[in-house]
């Protein structure tokens, strides 16, 4: 699944050489979203890891990522690892220029993939003081 985000480059790592065959490079995008700032990490690996050459801390980028996630069998206990995978990052005016397409879906397995669309869920109902009867549903 492919998502966006525009924000401002708080800081760019340097590429890191996990093993003989996986790198990576990590950086972290400040999103002033609402009343408090997001600091999100995210991260680009083998030949993605060079798309922040052109880059600077301080510059505005759209990040183009997809949410990943898997399971690690430590000691019998089981630790779950999320990543932010950017494989596309552009200028934000570009970004914000041009619309984006719309992302590519992933093959579900089993069922239809769900319709794409450009505008965002509805919000969801207030809480607290809007219940007509009074009545709670516990």
């Amino acid at each position: 699944m492919a998502f966006e985000v525009v924000g401002k480059i708080e800081k760019i790592m340097d590429t890191a050489q996990v093993t003989a065959t996986f790198k990576k490079r990590e950086f972290v995008l400040l999103i002033q979203e609402g009343s408090y700032p997001q600091y999100i990490k995210f991260q680009a690996t083998q030949d993605r890891c060079n798309l922040l050459d052109t880059y600077n801390e301080g510059d505005d980028i759209a990040v183009t990522f997809d949410l990943k996630g898997r399971p690690f069998d430590k000691g019998g206990e089981t630790i779950y690892f999320t990543n932010l995978e950017a494989w596309r990052i552009n200028p934000a005016a570009q970004a914000q220029a041009q619309p984006a397409a719309a992302p590519q879906q992933q093959p579900t397995y089993g069922s239809p993939a769900p319709a794409q669309t450009n505008t965002p869920p509805p919000p969801p109902p207030p809480v607290g003081g809007d219940d007509i009867d009074g009545d709670l549903p516990f």
